[in-house]
This record gives structure tokens, sequence and C-alpha cells, in this order.
């Protein structure tokens, strides 16, 4: 299985705090259309997000623009609007009407209606073509202004700058989701089970078999297969084996 996310031309990446005999530790989760690899690990850093695709993952990096992330170089990239949308509703409760602010968040929330009318045929692709390139312009201006005074407003103008290369970029390959949803749905099972059990795992080796159990059960449920007839053939098997069903490696591409 992590060879099939290595290969895959999209991955969607995500990490949440966990706990292994009540020691800090991270929850990390890579997701493809077929494919979900769960791995508890020590950190939040790049190490652990290389750690099942590799730090030179030619692909495209789908994340919620933690800063660990941004140095996959030889990745593509698209940050998560969801998060970005947020983050613009947060501050205009605390300075409502504020233009600025206004203003980021009618670009992205314009950004996703001209996605969903080129998916439904309204746009063409000529028509898709323009309207990103005026919403890269817009969003340019935008973030060419001076800071704000307001100290958050000022932080996430420069998340923006930061990130300005991978916002729209399901604008140019309109396959790409805009935001990293299905690695939140990989993980929402996980932050239930922490909340019923403590925040994690009693031991390593809990954690271990934790991570294996979970990619296998979440796996075979998006590739719509038995669960149960795959943990039979693997506990009842004579000597270590892999499922067919779990081997399929899609080239990237």
């Amino acid at each position: 299985m992590c060879a099939t996310v290595r290969g895959s031309p999209v991955v969607t990446v995500d990490e949440t705090s966990w706990r292994v005999d009540a020691v800090l530790q991270w929850l990390w989760v890579w997701v493809t259309g077929d494919t979900t690899v769960y791995a508890i690990l020590p950190g939040r850093g790049l190490a652990q997000a290389a750690s099942v695709i590799g730090l030179d993952y030619p692909g495209v990096l789908q994340h919620d623009g933690w800063h660990s992330y941004r140095y996959f170089t030889a990745a593509a990239h698209q940050t998560c609007l969801a998060h970005l949308l947020r983050r613009s509703r947060a501050l205009l409760l605390d300075y409502p009407d504020h233009a600025w602010v206004t203003a980021v968040k009618a670009t992205l929330q314009a950004a996703l209606a001209t996605r969903d009318a080129y998916h439904t045929g309204v746009v063409s692709a000529h028509g898709l073509a323009v309207a990103r390139g005026h919403y890269v312009e817009r969003l340019g201006r935008l973030l060419a202004r001076c800071p704000s005074r307001h100290w958050r407003i000022a932080l996430f103008q420069q998340h923006l700058i930061t990130e300005f290369a991978a916002i729209f970029s399901f604008l140019f390959l309109p396959t790409l989701d805009a935001t990293n949803w299905r690695a939140e749905h990989a993980l929402r099972p996980a932050v239930v089970t922490r909340k019923m059990c403590g925040g994690g795992n009693r031991t390593r080796r809990g954690a271990d078999s934790q991570q294996v159990l979970t990619s296998v059960l979440r796996t075979a449920d998006q590739r719509a297969l038995d669960a149960t007839e795959i943990l039979v053939a693997l506990l009842t098997a004579p000597a270590p084996t892999v499922p067919t069903s779990l081997r399929a490696v899609p080239a990237l591409h």
C-alpha cells in the first residue's frame, strides 16, 4: 500500500496529535483515490511527512499548508481552500466588513464557483483559463497591498503569499480537489477513537498494530473489498503475505 501511494499522481496528506504511552506523537495519513496509509510517528516535521512518499515525490501534494510540506520541491501543490476560507470567516467575526479580508474571501469563493461551473459544462475550457488568470491577478493585487495593522490579518496575508503558487492549482488541473478533504475524512475515525481511548495507544506495539490494521480496513473500504475476507486470509496464511486485492501499484504519470 505504501508503494501504491508513492506511485500515485496525487496524494492528500494530513496529521493530527496522538499519544503512545502518554507521550505526544502524531498520527499521519496519506490518501489516494483507492489507498490510505496511516502511520503513528514521533514528530510533525519533514522526515515524518516524507516517510511514506519520499522527499522526491514528483506528483501533486494536497495539504493544509503546514510548512513541512513546502520542502517537497519536486512536487506540485494544492493548498486547502477550506482552511483559507475558515480563516477568512474567523477574521471577519472579529473585524466585521474588513475590506481586504472580504475581498480575499470573495476571490476564493468565486474560484470555487467557476470550478463547479466548469464541471457542469456551464464554463468552457477557454473560459476556465481566462477566469483563472483573472483570479491569480486579483489575489496577487490584494497580497501586494501594505500589511494590515491587525497582526492576525497580517499573518494571514503572509500565509497567502507563501502559499500563493498552490492556491489555484485546481483551476489549472480541474481533476484536483481544492481541499484536503480526503485526508480529513480518513482522520475523522481516528479522532473519534482518540477521544474515546484516552488520547491514543498505551504501547508502541499497539500503535504499530493500529496503523497497519486501520490502513488495511480503510483501503478495503475504498476498494469495495470484504475486509473480513482479507483479514482472515492474512491471519490464516502459513507465511506473511499480501492479498492480491491490495497489490495494485499504479504508475506515476
